[in-house]
């Protein structure tokens, strides 16, 4: 059965290679996921957006992504959205 949605932290590292790996496996069991930004990834808006602009062209044209607060909320289609 599949679940609905997984929670993951993005820490102090960013974005990395392994980041991008554990997301796509995480997208073979879930639909959602979510991304939490801490502190020291830094807690400014436009570093957040930044942030999801880099997961979405890193993983590509099969998600679509919303922010809420400091959170990065990822969404897997089957069809291309972007």
């Amino acid at each position: 059965m599949i679940e609905s949605q997984k929670q993951i932290q993005l820490g102090k590292q960013g974005i990395t290679d392994n980041f991008i790996e554990n997301l796509k496996s995480y997208f073979k069991k879930f639909k959602l996921v979510r991304i939490s930004v801490l502190k020291s990834a830094g807690h400014e808006k436009t570093k957040i957006k930044e942030y999801s602009n880099i997961i979405l062209d890193k993983l590509g044209k099969n998600y679509v992504a919303r922010i809420i607060g400091f959170t990065i909320v990822i969404i897997k289609f089957r069809k291309d959205v972007r």
